[in-house]
């Protein structure tokens, strides 16, 4: 099975983009990230025709999550746990049955932080906390479970073409590493990690100052794994050329593939 986590910046920026690489990455499911549309504005119907099964997370304007499934999805539920005021879309979970096993899935966006220090910052790690208690409850599961998305976390300097742009902010914070490596030490494998090493990995290249062109990039989508998926992975790679086309998101879906 193979599962991909796009941040895609806004669904009607990428109405053409997204589709096309649908239809020649194929991947099972894709958990999407920033929609940044309502529910009722998705062009579902677009990715229906193809089909995906389609579940949403939505929001006015700005962020927001999905799942585009060839499979059904099943026990679909929406917004992290912990924080009943917690009104931005950044959290949905669904179930998956393979031809194996079956996996609970998670699609995150997890919040940007800056400026750092400030209340933007205490609320991505409030909800890092958070998101480390939902971690810890989806182990004690025993079950295949996987986190994908952007986690507008660089974990370390070799995830930056240049560390020491990042060292204040809030992507790059040692609070904020800390806070990753935590979920981490719960027992999840950091899939790409797993399958590749050193420096020059991306999947974020600014908009701005001519990134893409000098690959002055930042690898912040990440796929995290407990132990029972870890061990059905069997790859993981970065798409990093549709980086390069007509009005690309700027971030590059993550791809892994689980014997599932």
């Amino acid at each position: 099975m193979k599962i991909a986590t796009f941040n895609i910046n806004g669904i009607k920026a990428r109405i053409d983009a997204l589709p096309a690489w649908l239809d020649e990455a194929s991947p099972d499911v894709a958990l999407l990230q920033e929609i940044k549309s309502v529910d009722d504005g998705f062009p579902r119907e677009l990715f229906e025709e193809r089909g995906y099964n389609v579940e949403t997370h939505g929001q006015k304007g700005f962020n927001g999550v999905a799942i585009l499934s060839k499979r059904p999805l099943e026990d679909v539920t929406r917004g992290l746990p912990g924080d009943d005021t917690d009104e931005q879309a950044r959290w949905i979970e669904a179930t998956v049955v393979g031809d194996h096993r079956a996996l609970r899935l998670c699609g995150l966006y997890l919040p940007n932080g800056n400026p750092a220090p400030g209340p933007k910052y205490d609320y991505k790690l409030a909800w890092m906390d958070r998101l480390h208690a939902r971690a810890r409850d989806l182990l004690a599961s025993e079950e295949p479970v996987l986190m994908g998305g952007d986690y507008n976390i660089i974990p370390q300097d070799e995830d930056a073409a240049r560390p020491d742009a990042w060292r204040e902010d809030a992507l790059a914070r040692p609070e904020s590493r800390a806070a990753f490596r935590r979920i981490l030490n719960l027992g999840f494998t950091e899939a790409f990690r797993a399958q590749v090493q050193g420096p020059g990995h991306y999947t974020f290249w600014d908009y701005q100052a001519g990134a893409w062109n000098k690959n002055d990039g930042i690898r912040i989508d990440h796929f995290l794994l407990s132990p029972q998926a870890a061990d059905l992975m069997t790859d993981c790679g970065i798409d990093k050329d549709i980086r390069g086309r007509d009005k690309p998101s700027d971030h590059v879906p993550l791809w892994v593939e689980l014997n599932a």
